[in-house]
C-alpha cells in the first residue's frame, strides 16, 4: 500500500495554521513586542518638530524589528527545538524548507503588524503623515530590515544549542543594539557615529527613514541598503550552516 505525499500547498497551509495559532496563544509576547516601539514613538514626540517625523518613526520601527528577530523568532526556534518539535515534524513527509518558510512567514506578518502600528500611532498621536509612496516603500524596507534581524536570530540559534543560553544571548544583543543604536545617534563623536551608522541598527534605520521620503533617497541610502543585504546574506549562510534540528 503506497503512502500518498501531501501537496506542498496543503503542507504549508497546515503549518501556517499551526504557527499562527501558536503565535496567537503567545499574544502577550506579541503585545510586549508592540509596546516598546510605541512607547519610544510617544516619548520622542518632541523630537518630531526638531529632527523630523521620519527620524522618530524609523527608530521606532527598527526597535520593533530587532525585537521580532531576536526576542521573538530565535527564542521560539530554540524552545521548539529543545522540546523536540522539529524532530517530530521531520519524521512526517514535510520538507525542511517548508517548516522554516512557515515560521518566517509568520514573522513577516509580525513585521507588517508592527510597521502598521507605528504608522497608526505616529499619525494619530505624533501627527506624522507620509505620502502614499512613502508608506509603500517603508513596508518594503521594513521587510528587508526585518529579514536582517531574522537572519541574525537564525545565526544565534544555529550557533547556540541551549534554549536558556539563546534567550540570555539575544537579550544581551538586543540591549546592546538598542543602547548603541538609539543613544549613539546623539553622541557627538564622529567616529562613533560612523560606527553606529553602518551597524545593523544604523543601516536599517537609514533605509527606513529614506523609504518614508522616497524623493530624498540618495547614495547614502542605497549604500545602506546594500550593506543591509550583505549583513543578511552573511547571517543567513552562517545560520543555515550552523543550525541543528535537535540538541542531541
Amino acid at each position: 500500500m503506497e503512502t500518498s505525499i501531501p501537496k506542498i500547498s496543503t503542507v504549508l497551509k497546515t503549518l501556517l495554521r499551526a504557527d499562527f495559532t501558536t503565535q496567537w496563544r503567545n499574544r502577550r509576547a506579541v503585545i510586549l513586542t508592540l509596546i516598546v516601539p510605541v512607547i519610544i514613538l510617544t516619548t520622542w514626540k518632541p523630537l518630531v518638530a526638531q529632527i523630523g517625523g521620519a527620524f522618530v518613526l524609523s527608530n521606532s520601527i527598527t526597535i520593533g524589528l530587532v525585537a521580532i528577530g531576536l526576542m521573538g523568532y530565535s527564542t521560539a526556534i530554540a524552545r521548539d527545538r529543545e522540546k523536540g518539535v522539529f524532530q517530530r515534524l521531520r519524521v512526517a513527509p514535510i520538507s525542511s524548507w517548508a517548516i522554516m518558510t512557515s515560521r518566517l512567514l509568520v514573522q513577516m506578518a509580525m513585521i507588517i503588524l508592527i510597521t502598521t502600528a507605528v504608522f497608526v500611532v505616529g499619525h494619530s498621536y505624533d501627527q506624522v503623515s507620509l505620502s502614499p509612496a512613502g508608506y509603500i516603500v517603508t513596508y518594503f524596507t521594513a521587510i528587508i530590515g526585518g529579514a536582517l534581524y531574522l537572519s541574525l536570530g537564525q545565526m544565534i540559534v544555529g550557533r547556540i544549542n541551549n534554549a536558556e543560553t539563546v534567550n540570555s544571548t539575544v537579550r544581551l544583543v538586543y540591549f546592546v543594539f538598542i543602547m548603541v543604536g538609539m543613544i549613539g545617534q546623539f553622541y557627538k563623536n564622529p567616529e562613533f557615529q560612523n560606527i553606529v551608522q553602518w551597524s545593523p541598527y544604523g543601516t536599517v534605520k537609514t533605509i527606513l527613514a529614506a523609504g518614508m521620503e522616497p524623493s530624498k533617497w540618495d547614495k547614502n541610502a542605497s549604500m545602506a541598503l546594500l550593506v543591509t543585504l550583505g549583513y543578511t546574506v552573511v547571517c543567513t549562510v552562517l545560520g543555515i550552516k550552523w543550525f541543528k534540528w535537535s540538541i542531541k
